[in-house]
């Protein structure tokens, strides 16, 4: 669960981050799917950003007041060792993991979304500072 809660912005601006028990259990879901992404990828995650308070939430530049990550159901991660983020989304889009949103996010730097949330559409986005959502696995 630390790798879900651990946050160098909240550590840093001195916020607590701590997930209250309505978060848990959406936690343990969120953990449950990261786990069948690291069996599918053969390789270990690197967990930028998982649970936010909403302290924490706010603190983050572009972050949406109705993020998945409020709520401990979505994480951002890339997995260097198994190749690009864009190879990652191919991956999971191809499996029968389960998703609400998958995000192929496209900045200065590069990660993966990946969101539980409750409706589990299998949603697949791109995104970019200029162009900000398009829908697909689309390089922006």
């Amino acid at each position: 669960m630390d790798e879900l809660t651990r946050s160098d912005t909240a550590s840093a601006r001195g916020i607590d981050n701590t997930p209250g028990p309505a978060h848990l259990a959406n936690l343990q879901r969120l953990a449950e799917t990261l786990e069948q992404v690291r069996a599918l990828l053969g390789h270990p995650m690197l967990i930028s950003s998982g649970y936010r308070s909403p302290a924490l939430n706010r603190a983050i530049p572009n972050s949406s007041s109705t993020s998945d990550h409020s709520n401990g159901l979505a994480a951002d991660f890339t997995s260097p060792r198994f190749g690009t983020v864009r190879k990652i989304c191919e991956a999971i889009i191809a499996s029968g993991i389960k998703f609400d949103q998958l995000i192929y996010e496209q900045g200065s730097t590069k990660w993966v979304h990946i969101g539980i949330g409750p409706r589990m559409r299998r949603e697949v986005l791109s995104w970019s500072p200029a162009r900000r959502y398009v829908p697909g696995l689309v390089d922006l």
